[in-house]
């Protein structure tokens, strides 16, 4: 049976939920599902924004054929060409051989390529605008963000942003389809900050290009390909993404990394954390590298202002996991973060220098000196190096 959302008196939420997929894009684990967003506008030409992933197609042509009724379908519009999105639009072409595509010179070919199909799409360039009778929308290119064929959709009419991967979120839609409908802040957000840091993270320049081209128009509603729908307060999430796309700090807070054998870099990562909740702080996270997937530690290390890496010496080099973690936060143009790093080695400590040689490799990181070295084991003659680690961390959060 159909299963579709009233969004306005003339669009409707058509797409579907998958809360079996273990990992999206067959690496981020989506423990609360994923949802394909897909959208359907019927004013005097029906137009459809984009489709969905194969894994709903089924729901999907069954809302299509539902919010359609008798009419039949005159454009679909095509924000972005990942095949989580467009799986079904060679379909979709076959079942309704006269409707036209509309997309950019970038997505048409790319349509060849994963089609090998040739298509008579109508090619919009930046602040093209197309009528369909009661609504204009102006199309505003998006590149790498997170593709480079990436655009977005603007409804001058109903102020409406079709947003493409920008401001979507990990998690199914579980009823409710807008954001003010459920306690975003506490259940959504961490979803939300893993999706665009490991998605979408390495392009902040790109994403910054994108909320100055959204700045110069009036926005009363955001429909994401992922995640729920914004009407209210659209202010606090463009802001995350503010803080997201430059880099900068979401919380005042430490959040401490640590790979550990026996246990050892584990106690030493324990006893820092004990340490500096004894001196006030309270926002203290921590990760053990080796059963946390390290999208989750790239999310957290762009909510927090001071990270700690912690890993002993491993065949003379990082922890393996660690240094995934490392390459990870590297590979999404992590910066502006205040850095302590903690080796372990019972002969020859040598993680340390070498985490720090990654990290030197990152913009505007200020790297805590000195790295605390341990032998084995933490010993007691060390409390004053890991108090002076402490107020080295607390002094530079003044």
């Amino acid at each position: 049976m159909y299963c579709t959302k009233n969004i306005t008196d003339d669009l409707y939420w058509i797409g579907g939920n998958d809360r079996r997929l273990a990992l999206f894009e067959n690496i981020f684990p989506v423990p609360n599902g994923v949802s394909y967003n897909s959208y359907v506008l019927l004013d005097e030409k029906t137009v459809l924004f984009d489709t969905v992933d194969k894994a709903v197609s089924e729901q999907f042509f069954e809302n299509l054929v539902h919010a359609l009724g008798e009419r039949t379908l005159d454009y679909v519009i095509i924000n972005h060409m990942e095949p989580d999105h467009c799986a079904m639009l060679k379909e979709v072409i076959m079942r309704y051989p006269d409707v036209q595509i509309v997309c950019n010179a970038k997505t048409a070919d790319i349509i060849k390529q994963f089609f090998k199909i040739e298509t008579d799409a109508v090619i919009v360039k930046e602040n093209d605008t197309l009528c369909t009778g009661k609504h204009t929308f102006t199309f505003l290119m998006a590149p790498m963000v997170h593709w480079p064929e990436v655009m977005v959709t603007y409804d001058t009419t109903d102020k409406i942003l079709f947003s493409a991967d920008a401001f979507g979120t990990f998690g199914a839609i579980n009823g409710n389809l807008f954001a003010d409908e459920i306690e975003f802040e506490h259940k959504w957000l961490d979803d939300a900050r893993r999706y665009y840091t490991n998605i979408v993270g390495k392009y902040g320049a790109q994403v910054q290009a994108l909320l100055k081209k959204a700045s110069n128009v009036e926005i009363g509603m955001i429909c994401p390909l992922h995640g729920p729908v914004w009407r209210k307060d659209l202010e606090w999430f463009i802001e995350k993404y503010q803080k997201w796309s430059t880099y900068e700090p979401e919380d005042q807070g430490v959040m401490i990394a640590y790979a550990s054998i026996y246990g050892n870099t584990e106690n030493a990562a324990n006893v820092l954390a004990s340490r500096l909740a004894d001196k006030g702080l309270k926002n203290i996270a921590m990760y053990d590298v080796s059963v946390t997937h390290p999208s989750v530690v790239v999310s957290e290390a762009f909510r927090a202002s001071h990270l700690v890496f912690a890993s002993p010496t491993y065949n003379g080099g990082i922890f393996p996991n660690m240094e995934t973690v490392l390459l990870d936060l590297k590979a999404h143009n992590l910066q502006k973060r205040t850095i302590a790093f903690m080796q372990n080695g019972t002969w020859a400590a040598t993680s340390g220098r070498q985490m720090n040689e990654l990290v030197s490799g990152m913009k505007e990181m200020t790297v805590l000196e000195p790295t605390i070295t341990i032998k084995s084991a933490l010993n007691d003659s060390q409390s004053e190096e890991i108090d002076a680690m402490v107020d080295a961390i607390l002094e530079s959060m003044n």
